[in-house]
This record gives C-alpha cells, structure tokens and sequence, in this order.
C-alpha cells in the first residue's frame, strides 16, 4: 500500500493549507457550510444509534460506539472534500510558519471557515433533527442522550475543563487529518481518520463545530438549563483549545520536525 512518510507528510500539508488559505471566500463559504452540516450529520447520527442505551449496563461501550459513528464526519470532510475549521487550524497555520501564507489570510480562513461551519451546522440542528423528530420530545431515548451529551458540555463543565479537553480534542482530529494525507487510497484515510476521532470523542473532549450541533440542537429540543449564554461560552473556550491543539501540538510541531530550516517547502524533496 502507497503511502507518505512523516516528512512527506508535512510536505502536502504545507501545499494544502496554502490552498486553503487562498480559496476564494465563495468556496469558503461554500465548502464550510458542508463540513459544518457533515459534523452535525455524525454528531445525529451519533444520538441515534447510542439513545437508549444505559451507561449502568454498557458503561465506556456508550462512549466508545458514540466515537466510532462520530467519525463518519470527518471522512465525509476529507474523502468528499470540504472546509472544516479545526482542520485548517493544524494546515494553515503550518503554511503560514514556512512562509507561504499570510497571517492576514489565516484570520481570513479561520473566520469565514468557522462562520459557514456555524450555519451548516445550526442547518442540521434545527431542520434536520429537530424538526424532523429524529430528536423526540422529552422522554424519549433520543432526547435523553442528546441532553447528557449538552448538559455535561454546556453546564457540568467550567471553562478551563472545555478549553483542556478542547487541546486534547484537536490534537487528535487534526493527526486523523494529517495521517488521512498519508494514504493514497480511500481506504487507507478512512482507516487513519477512524481511531483518533473514536478516541477523541470516547474521552469526552470537546469540539467547537460538533459543539455547534450538540448544544443548538438540545437548546431547540427543549434540553432545561442549556441556554445561548452556556453555549457560546462553551464554543469560545472549545475554539481556544482547539486552536492551541490543532496549531501548536500538529501544525507548529510537525513544522519544527521536518520543516523548519527549509528555504522552499513546496519545490524541496522530502528529507
């Protein structure tokens, strides 16, 4: 089986977050309103197949199939091709410290990226589970799972919990991205993709853009306690870690690893 090495690795990744960087803001827009939507498809599709199932009797099994469904969303993300904001976090950024984007079209990225995240997530929150009744009213089995998966993000935990639990989310989502660059086949990203989002979402961390399904769609579901005040302080505190996670622990380390020290990272041979 073809596949990059490490240093080969942070090769495309350069090459690729310089392309993201330049998008026009249409695909921007565009390709962020599909991503978001895509999260928010893994994040319901998540609640669905785990609602019902007693965490008395299955215990971490709950957490662990919650994780290995979720990770539905980022192979849509990357096998069909789309936006995603932490994502970019670990690609542009390590386009910017080998000097092939600007820091002006990182903060560009990132808030397009995240406002179109926003919308196709919000998009699949209240059209496509609420509404539709795939989330049930209260009592439901639905219902119940989505309001344990929002209450312990949007109320049990404090701000530095989300903002830690978001580094260690982040680092994870963004090496199931850069290990996804390593294959050559579908398969093989697939295969890349599925253990660290398993293992991000298993231990409870914390996901700026699956957090804008969760929370939303719980608030419209009727979820008590989890208001707009809770939810955006959540995403903030989310978006802060997962910044530092995706751009510090990825991006600038794997630069510093194979990059650094290179005049031309787009034209040089692996090393």
């Amino acid at each position: 089986m073809a596949f990059k090495t490490p240093d080969q690795i942070a090769v495309a990744a350069v090459a690729s977050g310089e392309k993201k960087a330049h998008l026009p803001v249409s695909k921007m827009l565009v390709g962020g309103f599909l991503a978001g939507a895509y999260i928010a498809f893994a994040g319901l599709l998540a609640v669905d197949v785990t609602a019902g199932l007693d965490p008395k009797i299955w215990g971490g099994v709950t957490t662990l199939l919650t994780g290995a469904v979720f990770s539905l969303g980022l192979i849509l993300v990357v096998v069909a091709g789309s936006e995603l904001l932490t994502g970019n976090m670990a690609l542009v950024p390590i386009a910017l410290l080998s000097r092939r984007v600007s820091l002006g079209r990182l903060g560009l990225n990132w808030g397009v990226v995240l406002f179109a995240n926003l919308l196709g997530s919000l998009f699949v929150a209240y059209v496509l589970a609420v509404q539709t009744g795939v989330i049930g009213a209260e009592g439901t089995a639905s219902f119940t799972r989505l309001a344990a998966i929002a209450t312990g993000k949007a109320v049990t935990e404090d701000d530095l919990t989300i903002f830690l639990r978001a580094i260690g989310c982040n680092w994870l989502v963004c090496l199931g991205v850069w290990m996804a660059m390593a294959a050559e086949d579908v398969a093989g990203k697939v295969l890349a993709i599925f253990f660290p989002i398993t293992a991000f979402v298993a231990l409870g961390f914390d996901h700026v853009v699956a957090n804008m399904f969760f929370l939303p769609a719980a608030h419209w579901a009727g979820v008590p306690g989890i208001g707009w005040g809770s939810i955006v302080r959540n995403w903030i505190f989310a978006g802060l870690g997962n910044a530092i996670g995706g751009g510090v622990f990825v991006g600038a380390a794997y630069w510093f690893l194979y990059l650094k020290g290179k005049d031309d990272v787009s034209t040089s041979a692996p090393r």
